[in-house]
């Protein structure tokens, strides 16, 4: 194969894994060696195909640092949308219609198609959800929750529910950070009830109990409706 031939394939790997959450958002690549010897092919080939995605905003070379994944694949939808919302309620029950559907969907996927060590990640920020809810760090609290939400989609093995969840949580929050809505802090027992729903969520999945993970998920977000309706 022709050196160009060999750069859009590789490129093509790359931006597959992309796709599918392999390479997450911030995260760093591979060195160029590591790279090069899981494709079999030169470093420079590496180089030219991570500078094509770089040119592109899919990633990002820092000097002496390495290349990061861009958040623009996952995140470039949502800050338009987040003003929109805030400015716009109605559009919030929009987003909360959707992300019931599409989490539901996710939660069936994982229980169905989520491997042993992703079902064990979901536990693992389960635990990490429950210590900070004991130690009180609210916004620990809130990025185990995120974290979790993130790691049932991956689990989904479904690129487009991955990245159609990412960009609606990210509307999501930025409706949060403009209006300054913390769903913890509006009842005493709210916190708890959260909990208690992602712990139902976990059991379900990591269960392999699919239409249970639906049920459970979707009965959580409606929770997370009810109470930003009456807030």
């Amino acid at each position: 194969m022709k050196l160009q031939g060999l750069v859009e394939d590789v490129q093509r790997r790359l931006e597959q894994a992309l796709l599918d959450g392999r390479y997450t958002a911030n995260s760093r690549l591979p060195s160029e060696r590591v790279l090069a010897e899981q494709f079999s092919v030169s470093r420079n080939t590496v180089r030219e195909a991570t500078q094509r995605l770089v040119a592109r905003g899919l990633l990002r070379s820092r000097p002496g640092a390495g290349v990061y994944v861009s958040d623009q694949l996952r995140t470039g939808a949502a800050s338009p949308w987040g003003h929109l919302v805030a400015d716009h309620p109605a559009v919030l029950a929009d987003v909360l219609e959707f992300r019931r559907v599409l989490e539901g969907a996710t939660a069936y996927y994982a229980a169905q198609r989520g491997t042993a060590e992703e079902h064990q990640r979901i536990r693992d920020l389960l635990a990490q959800l429950e210590l900070a809810r004991a130690e009180d760090r609210a916004a620990d609290e809130a990025a185990a929750d995120a974290q979790m939400h993130e790691a049932i989609a991956l689990a989904s093995h479904n690129s487009m529910f991955l990245h159609l969840h990412a960009s609606v949580l990210g509307i999501l929050r930025e409706h949060i950070t403009l209006n300054g809505t913390n769903l913890r802090a509006l009842a005493p027992d709210v916190s708890a009830q959260l909990l208690q729903q992602h712990r139902a969520i976990s059991q379900a999945i990591c269960a392999r109990r699919p239409e249970a993970s639906r049920t459970a998920m979707q009965a959580h977000i409606d929770y997370v409706i009810s109470m930003l309706e009456a807030e």
